[in-house]
């Protein structure tokens, strides 16, 4: 039993460890200068508020 909870934990923490280092990397890429300038050349506008958009499910 101790397994299987340790386990569930271990997944848990990775997956919050996973969006942690998803959204600071995003938000650095994002605020440096060639991430805007990258912006401004393609003309890329996200309104994504969640790492739930991405989800195929969401389409518009």
């Amino acid at each position: 039993m101790q397994i299987i909870l340790s386990i569930i934990l271990a997944i848990v923490g990775l997956f919050l460890l996973y969006i942690v280092i998803e959204t600071a990397v995003r938000k650095a890429i994002n605020k440096s200068i060639i991430g805007q300038l990258l912006e401004e050349k393609y003309e890329i506008n996200e309104d994504k508020k969640s790492f739930l958009d991405n989800d195929l499910d969401n389409d518009k």
